[in-house]
């Protein structure tokens, strides 16, 4: 009865125009959703959510990545404009959720080429903060520095908590410098209540994040890794023996799982047993 109906409506509704359908497809759009995706996906133990954040982000790097800077947007195969904070602070966050779930040297790699350009071409070294728009941008009658959540988040709020999981993931000052001299600039306005974002980059520019480096076989440290994020968002890696790895996250490969528990550039000595690691990383919360 129920399907009859359907049909007979589905029938009737073919008979309207349709809506339009915005079909461009934006840069930091889907840099949010391959976040989400990537996020969910490792908590809920989904690999197709996975597959498809993987195939979201490879089109961006084919089609909207060209000589080391980014293009906001693509429709019907042809990519434009140059792109703006949003779109590299949304991609960084992105990638960096992206190797918390699977880790891709690659994927490190472009962090790093996005970070580089965020400092290079949007970062204001006098004053601190982001412009909207990139140095080389067309002249503007006003350039912004994004403050304040929207419908989407604060650029400036992104690129700090970005930079600064990003510098602490890798030992890199010029990340965690440039996270604080934003802060430092949007300080007085962060009792605003469109500021959650950056509340999110105070409270880590405050209490350095834990990172946790799993080293290990391939299939022991992807489920550590599983059974971590279903009690704790904090940065964790899932290093496979055989990765050629930089000097920050470069552990000794071991028959059997070793987490390594850091902080800033202090790490404990390794553990080999999962309950101790949920146990150290649950409790310092």
């Amino acid at each position: 009865m129920v399907d009859t109906a359907r049909a007979k409506l589905f029938r009737a509704r073919q008979q309207r125009v349709p809506p339009g359908r915005d079909e461009k497809i934006l840069a930091s759009w889907n840099a949010l959703a391959i976040a989400g995706m990537a996020r969910a996906a490792r908590i809920f133990d989904r690999p197709e959510w996975l597959a498809s954040a993987r195939r979201a982000l490879d089109f961006i790097r084919a089609n909207l990545w060209r000589d080391g800077r980014l293009l906001a947007t693509c429709k019907d195969g042809r990519a434009h404009l140059d792109a703006y904070l949003d779109d590299y602070a949304f991609l960084l966050t992105a990638l960096i959720e992206m190797m918390q779930t699977t880790f891709v040297s690659a994927d490190l790699d472009w962090a790093v080429e996005l970070a580089d350009v965020l400092l290079t071409c949007f970062e204001d070294a006098e004053a601190g903060g982001f412009f909207f728009t990139a140095h080389d941008h067309e002249t503007l009658i006003h350039r912004p520095k994004p403050a304040f959540d929207n419908a989407t988040p604060a650029g400036n709020a992104v690129a700090a908590t970005a930079l600064q999981r990003l510098g602490h993931l890798l030992g890199e000052v010029r990340y965690i410098e440039a996270a604080r001299r934003t802060l430092t600039l949007f300080q007085p306005q962060l009792a605003h209540p469109g500021s959650a974002s950056f509340l999110e980059a105070l409270v880590e520019a405050l209490t350095p994040p834990t990172i946790v480096l799993l080293r290990g076989p391939t299939s022991a440290v992807n489920e550590w890794q599983r059974r971590l994020a279903r009690e704790w968002s904090g940065l964790c890696l899932a290093l496979p023996n055989g990765l050629a790895l930089p000097t920050a996250l470069a552990k000794p490969e071991a028959d059997s799982v070793n987490a390594w528990i850091c902080s800033g550039v202090s790490c404990v000595d390794p553990v080999a047993e999962f309950e101790e690691l949920r146990r150290h990383v649950l409790t310092t919360e």
